[in-house]
């Protein structure tokens, strides 16, 4: 971890927003979450938004409504995509995503989600919306949609919107934990999905605007991070070799989508 030549903060890198498709998005997460357990990369903050939308399974949700695999969206195709993280399917379309990987939390993951999501809960706070955590017990599994319900690892506001869906991957002291912030959801588009609309809450679309203002969420984020995590944020974006190392990991990506989503189930 790098430190600041005073001694009084740990520096964090800060990846400046990225718009990529979901294989990309993915395998950037999984190689800063495997250089980071190498001790080859400090700390990392990001966010980023799906370009094409893109649907999100869990690393182990392996049966899928049969019509996912057909999805359209204004006349073009749904990515489908797998985390390497747990949880459920998340539908990436007006949302804004984060993914923090980090390491030194201890064993517990209740612990851990609590510590990582205090930054989202006082960012939010900091925009007028008031977050907490769900309170779904292991009934989530029977919902293929991460948004139909709302566990210890999801955010809340008081009207109980689930605003933030997340989820992690563990490895020894090693952790990458992503989420989904759902901000302008098109309910046609989830009725097609899930069979559902999504639902709303007047605070949030009042605190993001129309459209939302990404950079003013990101900023306001990100300097939570800052202050809950006792640390700078250090900005830099992923260099052209860092993308050759990622792009071979996209390769990986996308040979187990076609492996995995294109067979009968």
């Amino acid at each position: 971890m790098n430190v600041n030549d005073d001694g009084s903060r740990p520096v964090w890198r800060l990846i400046p927003l990225i718009t990529a498709n979901g294989a990309t998005q993915m395998a950037l997460d999984r190689w800063l979450f495997e250089q980071h357990a190498q001790g080859l990369h400090p700390p990392t903050l990001r966010f980023y938004t799906w370009e094409p939308i893109a649907l999100s399974l869990g690393y182990h949700q392996r049966q899928i409504p049969e019509h996912w695999r057909s999805l359209t969206y204004q006349n073009q195709p749904i990515d489908l995509v797998r985390r390497p993280s747990g949880g459920r399917a998340v539908l990436h379309q007006g949302d804004l995503t984060y993914a923090v990987i980090t390491s030194g939390l201890g064993p517990s993951r209740n612990a851990a989600y609590e510590k990582l999501c205090s930054f989202l809960i006082e960012g939010w706070r900091s925009l007028g919306v008031s977050l907490h955590y769900g309170t779904a017990g292991r009934g989530y599994i029977h919902n293929p949609n991460c948004f139909g319900t709302a566990t210890r690892a999801d955010l809340v506001t008081d009207s109980g919107h689930k605003l933030i869906g997340s989820a992690q991957l563990r490895r020894g002291e090693c952790i990458l934990q992503h989420g989904s912030m759902r901000l302008c959801p098109d309910s046609d588009l989830s009725c097609q999905v899930f069979g559902t609309a999504p639902a709303t809450d007047g605070v949030v679309q009042s605190a993001i605007g129309d459209p939302p203002d990404l950079a003013a969420i990101i900023t306001a984020l990100a300097t939570a991070a800052e202050q809950c995590f006792g640390i700078c944020l250090a900005a830099q974006p992923i260099t052209n070799a860092e993308w050759r190392q990622i792009d071979a990991l996209q390769i990986d990506a996308l040979n187990d989508a076609r492996q995995n989503f294109h067979q009968s189930p």
